[in-house]
């Protein structure tokens, strides 16, 4: 079964490959709303930001048509890795499969996400993700 770009990966692992590979891009596909409220990750110490396209619109939840173009224009030229980041995995595994389709060969989707699965209370932050894993994140 294929599934339609590179792999997934958890966080620690997404971290470890932007430290080894110097062109890797963390692409966040959440919304501007998430962005300002939730936090970003702080690639700072690796020289670099997160490059932000929304996958869905803020506030109304449509797809943004214009992603693979986005995305297009916020890469330098050649082939990156670009490890796509959402809430929890999902936006991010359909960013990746969009930019595997556009002519991207190592997209990778970050398992978890950001805020990781709900707990048995049905809350974000304490199961998996970005945050959980203690990387660096920052919040405005």
């Amino acid at each position: 079964m294929t599934i339609g770009y590179a792999g997934d990966l958890l966080p620690k692992d997404a971290w470890d490959m932007l430290q080894a590979e110097e062109n890797a891009v963390l692409v966040d596909v959440r919304t501007m709303a998430e962005w300002r409220f939730v936090g970003l990750p702080n690639l700072s110490s690796l020289g670099r930001e997160p490059v932000l396209i929304e996958w869905q619109r803020f506030p109304d939840g449509v797809q943004n048509a214009g992603f693979p173009d986005q995305l297009r224009e916020s890469l330098e030229a050649g082939d990156p890795p670009i490890l796509f980041l959402c809430r929890s995995g999902q936006r991010s595994r359909a960013a990746a499969m969009t930019a595997t389709a556009a002519g991207f060969t190592r997209c990778y989707n970050i398992a978890e996400g950001f805020e990781g699965d709900h707990d048995a209370k049905g809350h974000r932050g304490s199961v998996g993700g970005w945050k959980h894993a203690g990387l660096p994140w920052h919040q405005n």
